[in-house]
């Protein structure tokens, strides 16, 4: 029997219960028994059926109690058998025969019985949508925190960041930038200015002159590093959550930084910890956020997983790709000459009548600005004191 077939002859069974129970003038419990045991026999037949085979496409579902709506049509059936079974009742003590309301509580009990199976199939077909639907979803999910490269959507980098631990600084957090394009990796190395210190990007598009131009540090790498710089921390083993990908500290040390840069440093106390400590610090004062700050708030490219830094090590050597502007940006935005914690500190040497050079003027500051690659001078001091003045 097709499931079309299966449907239309239950549909027919209920309708014909129903008028046997409700539109006749003198309904018969006897028919409206035989009925029911049709209906009971059919649907419990297919349900063993159904449970032996999955292919079986006769026996009750949602769909067809849905489609049909043979459920609520044998729920008024119940009803109208029990006024029957109350009628046969009040017969009973008048006429003393007890066989008509023994055989509407038979009826009753048969239609209670029908619309139970039902009820609990449907729930069990729900259950089991429900449950599948929860391992699909699962599966979606392990998909997605399983997946390489870039996160393709926010909800992706979140779950990166919550099954990494991560600070979740930004919530929901921002995707990372477009997918970085490497443009050379052997650009002209940077001249430093005699009379500034500071250091000169040069190039051969106009555009990229332009870019560069804003960019005036005066600390290389190799000098951040060397003078005492995160903690000890930054080229540690990580993972990713931008790539999804782990990063031993040793490839990182390879692939990021010349080795006479950090000629002389003990890697586990300067490069790779896993430990923040303060006094590998030039200025000895803990700063900086979390990688999970950095990865939420949209900050880290796919080809520098470790941040600004990182960049900064690749683009000193000769690399050029996409994201230099934004990098770029992202130093002006902190130490350039407007640069919120260059003018901040300058603001502090002012207002304390201090030199450029007096560490004990914001330690925390001059510690920030130079992972950012500068250094607090006389020239940077006076030429904030300028500008500030001709407002």
């Amino acid at each position: 029997m097709s499931s079309n077939s299966f449907s239309k002859e239950l549909q027919e069974l209920v309708a014909a219960v129903y008028k046997e129970s409700s539109e006749v003038e003198v309904p018969s419990s006897e028919r409206c028994g035989d009925i029911l045991l049709q209906i009971e026999t059919l649907t419990n037949v297919t349900a063993k059926t159904s449970s032996q085979s999955k292919k079986v496409k006769n026996r009750i579902t949602i769909a067809v109690l849905e489609s049909t709506q043979i459920g609520q049509t044998l729920g008024k059936c119940k009803k109208a058998i029990k006024r029957h079974r109350r009628s046969a009742d009040t017969m009973l003590s008048q006429e003393n025969n007890p066989s008509s309301k023994n055989e509407w509580e038979e009826a009753f009990n048969k239609c209670e019985s029908i619309l139970t199976s039902w009820k609990q199939t449907a729930k069990l077909e729900a259950d089991d949508q429900a449950k599948k639907k929860r391992a699909k979803l699962q599966n979606e999910q392990l998909k997605i925190l399983n997946e390489k490269g870039r996160p393709t959507s926010v909800p992706s980098l979140h779950a990166r960041l919550k099954k990494q631990k991560k600070e979740i600084y930004k919530d929901p957090p921002v995707l990372p930038p477009p997918k970085i394009v490497i443009f050379t990796t052997d650009a002209p190395k940077a001249d430093r200015c005699k009379n500034s210190g500071e250091l000169i990007f040069s190039a051969d598009d106009k555009n990229d002159c332009e870019v560069l131009k804003a960019f005036r540090p005066n600390l290389s790498p190799a000098q951040i590093l060397q003078g005492g710089a995160f903690g000890g921390t930054y080229y540690r083993s990580i993972t990713s959550a931008v790539t999804n990908e782990s990063y031993p500290a040793s490839q990182v040390l390879a692939t990021s930084l010349e080795p006479e840069w950090i000629k002389n440093l003990n890697p586990k106390l300067h490069l790779t910890s896993q430990t923040y400590r303060p006094a590998v610090n030039k200025y000895k004062a803990k700063c900086g956020g979390s990688l999970g700050m950095w990865e939420s708030s949209g900050w880290i490219s796919d080809v520098d997983p470790y941040g600004w830094f990182q960049w900064y090590c690749r683009f000193y050597s000769g690399r050029r790709c996409s994201d230099d502007e934004r990098q770029i940006g992202r130093w002006s935005k902190i130490a350039g000459p407007k640069g919120r914690f260059l003018s901040q500190l300058c603001n502090k040497c002012l207002k304390a009548n201090k030199k450029a050079g007096d560490t004990s003027v914001s330690p925390v500051i001059r510690q920030t600005l130079w992972h950012w690659g500068l250094v607090l001078t006389e020239g940077l001091l006076k030429r904030h004191q300028k500008r500030i003045s001709s407002r």
